[in-house]
């Protein structure tokens, strides 16, 4: 039985693509808070649809689980495809669980793909 907090008409709510990418990620509600600048209290409150996120914090989500905000949002229906980017480009922007990585982490990257 679906769930009325996480559906209406058959179309999935934002709430339950929160919870989802978030246990996906295996993050407590606490730790996704302090990612993003939030407090707990605050996404179980999405999670469950009391209230929804500003723009600013989907965009947030967004970036840290590596969806599109049209996904977050049921404008699309899948996440994003993977993209194919060459590690070396100095004009990527290297993140990992949404945190940009140092120019240490990305050497320390780099050597290991080179040994």
């Amino acid at each position: 039985m679906e769930d009325n907090h996480s559906y209406y008409w058959g179309i999935v709510m934002i709430g339950a693509r929160i919870k989802h990418l978030r246990k996906g990620r295996n993050l407590s509600q606490t730790m996704l808070g302090k990612y993003i600048g939030v407090s707990q209290t605050t996404v179980t409150a999405w999670e469950t649809n009391r209230t929804e996120p500003s723009s600013t914090y989907v965009t947030k989500l967004a970036e840290l689980f590596e969806v599109s905000t049209d996904y977050l949002l049921d404008h699309e229906r899948s996440i994003r495809q993977p993209v194919t980017v060459d590690l070396a480009d100095e004009n990527v922007n290297l993140t990992y669980r949404g945190r940009p990585l140092s120019r240490n982490d990305r050497n320390i990257i780099y050597q290991l793909m080179e040994d």
